[in-house]
């Protein structure tokens, strides 16, 4: 079972509801992703348990969005993998930052996206123009109610400019907050189904002219950090009235001389959790779509 965010063809505007393994989509009883997230979890349980009860729709009537909207922020976590403190020293031209935040008490979070900026499976990922290398990072993310209780898990890509970030780490939000930046899907695997604490496998695939130009694998259980340690410092001097998804980091980075393109395909693939694919375009215009869906909601 699979938390949804989807159109009908009638244009009655995004629904949330259930997608089962056997391809029936079941309505989930509340309006939008971020009042989901406003409920405790024993409540989102119950609801998951009625849903499908519902009528239901055929998985092929509908067009998957990202899971997330209303006023649900996304975060990020940096630096939770050994690999991704190696990338950050060798790209940077301020090393020890990266080497001492990897040892640190306090973890790296950072803001990564409003809600109407994010794009789902199957949507275009995006790369800044003013940056000359760019990759995707493959996390798993936390989807987290208010409470700061684990509702589900997602995949996210967490594109971000390598060249802007590593000229300097004062530089982290334009390289990673930008339109098209961050995608999240295909949608909210509940926690319950999902054995976390066993670990994860992560591999990433991108694609050029059908030919791979670079994949990798890795799995969750070598994060340095827990995953309640970073809920913990989340919630700690904020609150998030309709929940939000923490990204908890990559273990997977390229090479220097590894740089997406426009025209690429990236494919993130999160055992038990699902698979995300986006193709790469370049620049804020190829978004604009997204901030003309904002403003038909408001």
């Amino acid at each position: 079972m699979m938390i949804i965010r989807y159109l009908t063809p009638d244009g009655s505007g995004a629904r949330v509801g259930v997608l089962t393994d056997l391809g029936a989509v079941h309505g989930l009883g509340v309006g939008s992703i971020a009042e989901l997230l406003s409920l405790p979890l024993a409540q989102v349980e119950d609801l998951l348990e009625q849903a499908v009860e519902t009528i239901a729709l055929d998985a092929a009537d509908i067009a998957l969005q990202a899971p997330i909207d209303g006023l649900t922020e996304v975060w990020a976590a940096g630096v939770t993998y050994r690999r991704s403190q190696e990338a950050r020293i060798e790209e940077s031209e301020v090393q020890d930052v990266y080497a001492r935040v990897y040892d640190a008490d306090r973890p790296e979070l950072f803001f990564k996206s409003v809600a109407w900026r994010v794009v789902g499976d199957g949507q275009p990922i995006g790369i800044r123009e003013d940056s000359a290398t760019n990759v995707p990072e493959p996390e798993l993310a936390l989807v987290l109610n208010r409470h700061g209780e684990v509702i589900g898990l997602t995949v996210c890509d967490d594109m971000s400019s390598r060249s802007i970030e590593g000229a300097n780490p004062l530089y982290l939000p334009q390289a990673k907050i930008y339109a098209g930046s961050c995608a999240l899907g295909p949608g909210i695997r509940p926690a319950r189904d999902v054995r976390l604490a066993d670990g994860l496998d992560i591999a990433v695939e991108v694609t050029r002219e059908a030919a791979t130009i670079w994949s990798g694998s890795t799995r969750t259980s070598l994060m340095r950090r827990s995953y309640d340690e970073l809920i913990d410092y989340l919630f700690r001097a904020n609150d998030f009235p309709f929940g939000v998804v923490l990204a908890t980091g990559t273990g997977l980075v390229p090479a220097l001389d590894i740089c997406v393109e426009e025209g690429d395909t990236v494919t993130v693939t999160i055992d038990g959790v699902g698979v995300l694919t986006n193709h790469v375009v370049r620049g804020a215009a190829a978004f604009s779509w997204l901030a003309d869906a904002c403003r038909t909601v408001q």
